[in-house]
């Protein structure tokens, strides 16, 4: 795990300002946040440290684990950091990723916990080598890789992962799209070529609403900044759609249990 941990910041500080195909959490204290909206398939690479999700913490993924996290609109994490650092590898995969995957009438999951062996993390390691300078085909043959491998190991359960694609997707990558312009029914309407009365359904259907899915991009877009970057609070606020960052700040402590100071004081030694 170390060589990977390696070959991942020496990319981060490589990268030349390039949209990586992946995440990288850290953090030096415990992080707990509730509420952590989930909006595609995600899987989460624990290198070092602790994961809990749940609840009452009822699922551990330890140092050398995955957890892959089908879509949701909240569950509870909890960050533990091992040795000084909590260290973790996101890749966030789109329903294209599956397509070629064996189908294997797997039941609808919503998570599944794993072992990361050599092979794993071999393919993981030429993943994120080739991530600063591999166009989009290559790196979305890299994330079938991935999922492939995973499922040669025996995790068939990897195609329970992606459920259909759903109205809500659309809509969240409208907004993120669109930095939070203002967007209108109508304007959802027409990029998604279906009546209103059609999209009030489906997202019925769904459980959810516009405003809802909005709220909730906002709040996942926030997070990942907060961990990923070092961008001031207030121009992270403006990105997602805060005209202030005292706005931003109670909103983000109503859903996620802290402000974004408290969280980013997880990530700073003391």
């Amino acid at each position: 795990m170390k060589k990977l941990i390696k070959t991942v910041n020496r990319m981060l500080t490589q990268n030349n300002r390039r949209a990586l195909p992946f995440s990288v959490y850290t953090s030096v204290h415990e992080q707990n946040l509730l509420n952590v909206p989930i909006a595609k398939p995600l899987l989460i690479f624990v290198l070092c440290g602790n994961k809990q999700l749940g609840k009452q913490n009822e699922l551990n993924c330890y140092s050398g684990q995955f957890v892959f996290l089908s879509d949701s609109p909240a569950i509870n994490m909890r960050n533990i950091p091992e040795n000084k650092e909590y260290f973790a590898l996101l890749i966030e995969f789109e329903y294209e990723d599956f397509q070629d995957i064996p189908n294997n009438q797997e039941p609808d999951m919503e998570y599944f916990v794993g072992d990361t062996n050599v092979e794993l993390e071999q393919c993981l390691q030429q993943f994120v080598l080739c991530s600063t300078w591999a166009p989009d085909l290559i790196i979305h043959s890299r994330k079938k890789e991935i999922l492939t491998m995973m499922h040669h190991m025996g995790y068939t359960q990897v195609i329970s992962m992606m459920r259909k694609p759903r109205v809500s997707h659309k809509i969240h990558d409208l907004f993120i799209a669109n930095e939070f312009q203002t967007i209108t029914t109508d304007f959802i309407c027409d990029q998604l070529n279906v009546s209103e009365s059609t999209l009030r359904r489906k997202l019925k259907n769904e459980n959810t609403s516009v405003s809802e899915i909005k709220d909730r991009a906002k709040m996942g877009l926030g997070l990942h900044l907060l961990q990923t970057t070092n961008i001031g609070i207030g121009l992270i606020a403006q990105q997602c759609g805060y005209q202030s960052q005292s706005r931003f700040t109670d909103r983000f402590k109503k859903h996620f249990s802290l402000t974004p100071s408290e969280l980013r004081k997880t990530k700073l030694k003391v």
